[in-house]
């Protein structure tokens, strides 16, 4: 029983992978979901068509990625209505993706009721960040009533690369030090002392933290105040602009790299300074991880800038060869597994993440757990 089909479910998409063991059975994307010229009416003509078409025989779970899993999800859970009932509490703390994950795991539980439903939550690896990393000072009795504290995302990203690094160097994952940077649209940085989570960027949402592709990453919190009060802006519009209008987009006029890169290489001065924003910033949270940690075996870039832009690595990186962080260029340039020189004190990694895989390997876990 090692078939798992992963499910990640948004407003309007689904995408999906079947499993067996490590193997990709089959994948795919179906979009634009209750939209005129859409590939379904529906989440359920959409889980439908897809459960028709591939071969579930054999089906062990279904692993449904949930966004935001709070304070009370600490782990993947087997889901019941007790289960459904609390990711749906959750939902004002992730209103753009709980709801979808949401409708994902009703539709599959009513066409699928003999297999178990796991959710696996993007905030679960991290709540093994001790309280100090997790807790910000405002009134105490604000953060116990609306649960004010770093939740972090991209959980199962950091958590199959840590793993995969200690791998790659050789070494037991209760012995490795790692500095993870999940670079892509969304982008995070995670500090993990053997497998257990010590620090991430990310917040009580995805905002904060690096400067991403839409999302302005970390301001100082009176910005919103003063574009409210002197901006006259609602507080609505201000939280459009800072997610879907800030970042590389709000700097540049674009937000994929590759196209900001081109922009730095015509000399656009806009994309030269966002660039340069954007690693200042990744510096800055690499040189507080290395702190956090003290002992760092291995740096490692994943997704789709990290995994694909040496040139972002590399501007990254700079200046930081006196604390044993070197890269070799050839390398780099190659998007080598390691693309630091042989013996350099600290381990840089490029590893293509696998979330699809990492949920897949967690709903086996819980289900095993739940036995």
């Amino acid at each position: 029983m090692t078939r798992v089909l992963v499910l990640n479910c948004g407003s309007s998409s689904v995408r999906y992978r079947l499993f067996d063991g490590a193997e990709v059975l089959a994948k795919g994307l179906i979009q634009r979901i209750g939209e005129a010229g859409g590939d379904a009416a529906d989440h359920r003509e959409a889980l439908q068509e897809l459960m028709d078409r591939l071969d579930l025989s054999g089906l062990a779970a279904v692993g449904h990625r949930v966004v935001h899993g709070g304070e009370r999800f600490t782990t993947s859970t087997v889901i019941n209505d007790e289960v459904v009932a609390a990711i749906e509490e959750l939902i004002p703390l992730a209103p753009l993706h709980n709801p979808g994950a949401l409708t994902g795991i009703r539709v599959a539980r009513k066409l699928l009721p003999d297999v178990p439903q796991v959710a696996v939550f993007d905030t679960a690896f991290h709540s093994t960040i001790p309280p100090e990393g997790v807790l910000w000072a405002v009134d105490r009795e604000l953060t116990r009533r609306f649960g004010l504290r770093r939740y972090g995302f991209h959980g199962t990203s950091h958590s199959y690369v840590s793993r995969e690094t200690a791998r790659i160097l050789g070494k037991p994952l209760t012995e490795t030090n790692v500095i993870t940077l999940h670079l892509g649209n969304g982008a995070s940085a995670s500090a993990v002392r053997g497998g257990r989570c010590e620090a991430t960027s990310m917040g009580m949402t995805p905002l904060s933290g690096l400067v991403m592709g839409t999302r302005s990453g970390d301001i100082d919190p009176s910005v919103v105040f003063h574009l409210h009060r002197v901006g006259g802006m609602s507080l609505d519009e201000i939280e459009e602009s800072l997610t879907r209008h800030g970042g590389m987009l709000g700097l540049t006029g674009v937000n994929d790299m590759r196209e900001v890169e081109r922009l730095v290489e015509a000399g656009d001065p806009d994309a030269v300074l966002a660039f340069a924003i954007y690693n200042r910033r990744l510096r800055e949270y690499i040189g507080s991880y290395l702190a956090v940690l003290g002992r760092v075996d291995a740096i490692t870039f994943t997704a789709g800038v990290g995994e694909h832009s040496p040139e972002v690595r590399t501007a990254a990186l700079a200046g930081l060869e006196p604390l044993g962080i070197v890269l070799d260029e050839a390398r780099n340039q190659a998007n080598e597994l390691i693309i630091s020189p042989d013996g350099a004190p600290i381990t840089v990694c490029v590893v293509p993440t696998e979330e699809e895989l990492e949920i897949a390997d967690e709903a086996r876990r819980a289900l095993a757990l739940a036995d």
